[in-house]
């Protein structure tokens, strides 16, 4: 069965940077699920988790059927409606403290600050089950296991280079999280581009899941796609070869999953370097999206007073930036 057509009533949100409770997946099957297992439907319906994990999720209780509790190799009749809470694996739930130059910008009592360098992962997941920053961040300051994610209130792309807040205290995390759901956090990244984009622009458009990668993002109409503002503001233009780039200013309203990099792939203007969403005969120019997390500004969860940081662009990007012969811009 396709996916995700086969969800109309899906309420499941994906995991955006301040989401704080666990995803809940909802379904009505249609009768074209009558005669399929409990189990094997649900593995269909949700490809991102093994099989093994969705079994013992229902041999756990966390599937219900109409409200009901079933076993996996319970009979599908079509119709029913299935709730799914998915549940950390043991590999999530046994991150340890492991020893890590964690680049510090700013730290006090309630947060830190940090400029996180690419390549850096920042949440244990399938592939990166230790040496990310939550292991880092354990280390640095024990007391963080006590704070939800260890602190972790937004996010940035493993390739992804810049400025991080965490919260060292549940009072702080709460702020946080409030400030990035009321978008009063102030986030403003420099992006290089292919191509020569108009000279601002606000773009609103809703990211989901792609229909057919489910790796990747895409804006989309679907009513499970969830709101995206990103705002740029184009500041030089150079050369890559004989491809021309523009380095923009990107501010975001919102933080789902790879938002500046679809937003501009949709428009026509990929990311350099991006293995993702880039032109991918292009690769040799960058080995990662130009993608770098510039300035930082909010209101600090104790003082109540504004804050903001700035981190340099890093070497590999300024390099980048030199070939291409742009010079003009904030350092």
């Amino acid at each position: 069965m396709p996916y995700p057509e086969k969800t109309p009533v899906e309420e499941a949100e994906d995991f955006d940077e301040f989401s704080e409770q666990p995803t809940i997946h909802r379904f009505r099957l249609t009768p074209e699920d009558g005669g399929e297992r409990l189990d094997k439907v649900l593995a269909q319906l949700l490809p991102q988790f093994s099989r093994s994990r969705i079994q013992r999720w229902i041999d756990e209780g966390f599937v219900t059927v109409d409200g009901e509790r079933f076993l996996r190799k319970h009979t599908m009749i079509g119709d029913e409606e299935i709730q799914v809470v998915p549940q950390q694996s043991d590999e999530e739930m046994a991150y340890q403290p492991e020893p890590m130059d964690l680049p510090v910008v700013y730290e006090d009592p309630d947060i830190l600050v940090i400029n996180k360098p690419a390549g850096l992962v920042v949440h244990p997941a399938a592939g990166n089950w230790s040496g990310t920053l939550l292991n880092g961040l354990l280390h640095h300051f024990p007391p963080i296991a006590a704070v939800p994610r260890a602190g972790i209130v937004h996010r940035l792309d493993k390739d992804t280079s810049g400025l991080m807040v965490i919260a060292k205290t549940l009072e702080a995390q709460t702020s946080l999280v409030r400030q990035l759901q009321d978008r009063t956090v102030h986030r403003q990244y420099l992006a290089l581009v292919w191509g020569e984009p108009s000279p601002k622009r606000i773009i609103s458009a809703a990211i989901g899941r792609h229909p057919r990668d489910r790796v990747k993002m895409a804006v989309s109409e679907s009513p499970y796609a969830k709101p995206a503002v990103t705002h740029y503001e184009r500041i030089a233009t150079g050369r890559l070869g004989n491809m021309g780039v523009s380095l923009l200013v990107c501010q975001l309203e919102t933080g789902r999953t790879h938002q500046i990099r679809v937003h501009m792939q949709s428009l026509g203007f990929p990311l350099v370097g991006d293995p993702l969403y880039g032109k991918q005969h292009l690769s040799s120019f960058f080995g990662r999206q130009a993608l770098h997390a510039q300035k930082l500004g909010l209101i600090h969860p104790a003082s109540k007073k504004g804050y903001e940081w700035v981190a340099p662009v890093p070497d590999d990007f300024a390099r980048l930036l030199d070939d291409a012969g742009i010079t003009e811009y904030e350092k």
